[in-house]
C-alpha cells in the first residue's frame, strides 16, 4: 500500500506538473521566429538548455532571456531519452537537428542500464561538424520549488508527499554529469 501510494502520487504529481508547464510554455518554432524578427543582443559562447519537451521553449531559456536580456552565440536545446534496450551505441546516441542560424535541437538517447553523461555525448557532435568548446559552454537548468495551496489539484496530504519526493529526487546536474562550475540554475516557483 505504501509503495502504491508513493508511485501513484509521483505519477499524478508529474502529470499535473507537465500540464502546468505546457500551459506556461511557448512552441519553440514560434519563439525562434520571434527572436529572428527582433534579435536580442548576443554574448560569446554556447548555451545548453536541458528540457524534457523538445518542441517547447525551455523555461530556463525564457528566464535567462527575460532577466539577462541576451542570448548566446550558439544555443542547444537538449532532450535526454531512455531507450528500451540496455545500451545505446554511439551511432544512435545523438541526433542533431538545426533549427535556425544559432539554434540546434539535440536528442540524446541512453539505454536503461546506462548513466547519462551529457558533456561526453555532446562531444560526439564533432562528427556532425559542431565542435563544442567545453570551457565556453554553459549549462542552464530550471530549478523548481513548489508551494502547496488550497487550490491544488491533489489533496493536501498528497501534494505534501509529492513535494517531499521532489526534494529527495536526484539533482539534475549530478545525474547528467554536468560540470558543476559550468551550470546555471534559474528558479521557478510552482503551485501543486
Amino acid at each position: 500500500v505504501v509503495v502504491f501510494t508513493l508511485l501513484t502520487t509521483w505519477k499524478r504529481g508529474r502529470a499535473l506538473l507537465m500540464e502546468r508547464l505546457a500551459e506556461d510554455s511557448m512552441p519553440l518554432d514560434i519563439f525562434i521566429e520571434s527572436i529572428g524578427a527582433s534579435p536580442p543582443p548576443r554574448v560569446p559562447g554556447t548555451a545548453v538548455f536541458l528540457t524534457s519537451t523538445a518542441d517547447r521553449v525551455p523555461h530556463a531559456l525564457l528566464h535567462n532571456l527575460k532577466h539577462n536580456k541576451v542570448l548566446h552565440e550558439r544555443n542547444f536545446i537538449v532532450t535526454v531519452t531512455v531507450a528500451t534496450t540496455p545500451r545505446a551505441s554511439d551511432a544512435e546516441r545523438i541526433l542533431i537537428e538545426p533549427l535556425a542560424d544559432s539554434f540546434w535541437r539535440i536528442r540524446l538517447t541512453y539505454g536503461y542500464m546506462e548513466v547519462p553523461n551529457v558533456p561526453r555525448a555532446l562531444a560526439l557532435a564533432r562528427r556532425e561538424g559542431i565542435a563544442l568548446e567545453m570551457m565556453s559552454t554553459s549549462y542552464f537548468l530550471n530549478r523548481r520549488s513548489f508551494r502547496i495551496t488550497e487550490a491544488s489539484a491533489m489533496p493536501t496530504w498528497q501534494s505534501s508527499l509529492f513535494v517531499s519526493m521532489t526534494k529527495a529526487a536526484s539533482d539534475a546536474s549530478g545525474f547528467y554529469r554536468l560540470p558543476s562550475n559550468r551550470v546555471l540554475e534559474l528558479g521557478q516557483q510552482l503551485v501543486v
